[in-house]
C-alpha cells in the first residue's frame, strides 16, 4: 500500500522562484489517496467529541465537507469576500504570499458548539487561526484542527495556532 507522502508532489518554483509547493492535489486525483487521507483523519477524529466542521475554501471544503460527511456533522464554509448570501463576521489574515480576509456566516456557530477546522494544507497558520478567531466570536469551541500537509518551517504551531490542538498527515520540515 502507498503512503499518503507518495501523493503529494512537489512542483518546484511555484507560485514564484525558490519555493517548493507541496501540492495536495496529488492526494485528491487518487481515489486510492483520497480514501487514506480521509481514514487517517477519522481515525485521529474517532475519540474528539464535536459539533459541526469548519473550513476554509477551496482546498479546504473538498476535506472538511468529506469529513462533516463521515461524522454526520453540519458543514461551516469560511470563505473570501462577497461569496457567502447571509450576513457574514470577517476576519484577515496574513498568508505566505498575501494577505486575505475570511468570512463566515454570522449565525453559522452557535454558542457553545464545538467545532473541527480542517484545511488542505498548514504553513503560517494565518488562514485556520482567522478561521478560529470567527468561530470563537460566534461562541464555539474550536477542539481540533487538521491539515493532510504541514511546512513546519513556518513554525505554526509554536507561532499562529500555538493554543490549538493541531494534528497533520504528512509533515515536511522546510518552508
Amino acid at each position: 500500500m502507498k503512503t499518503l507522502e507518495s501523493y503529494v508532489k512537489a512542483i518546484r518554483d511555484f507560485p514564484k522562484q525558490g519555493i517548493l509547493f507541496r501540492d495536495v492535489t496529488g492526494i485528491l486525483e487518487s481515489p486510492d489517496g483520497f480514501q487514506l487521507a480521509l481514514d487517517k483523519i477519522v481515525g485521529i477524529l474517532a475519540e474528539t467529541e464535536f459539533d459541526l466542521v469548519a473550513a476554509p475554501e477551496s482546498r479546504g471544503f473538498i476535506f472538511g465537507a468529506a469529513i462533516a460527511d463521515r461524522f454526520r456533522k453540519a458543514f461551516v464554509p469560511v470563505r473570501k469576500p462577497g461569496k457567502l448570501p447571509r450576513a457574514t463576521i470577517s476576519e484577515t489574515c496574513e498568508l505566505e504570499y498575501a494577505t486575505t480576509t475570511l468570512h463566515m456566516h454570522s449565525d453559522a456557530v452557535s454558542p457553545g458548539e464545538k467545532v473541527v477546522i480542517v484545511d488542505d494544507l498548514l504553513a503560517t497558520g494565518g488562514t485556520a487561526a482567522a478561521a478560529a478567531r470567527l468561530v470563537e466570536r460566534l461562541g464555539g469551541e474550536v477542539v481540533k484542527m487538521i491539515f493532510p500537509i504541514e511546512l513546519a518551517g513556518y513554525d505554526a504551531r509554536g507561532k499562529a495556532l500555538a493554543r490549538y490542538d493541531v494534528e497533520t498527515l504528512v509533515r515536511y520540515d522546510g518552508r
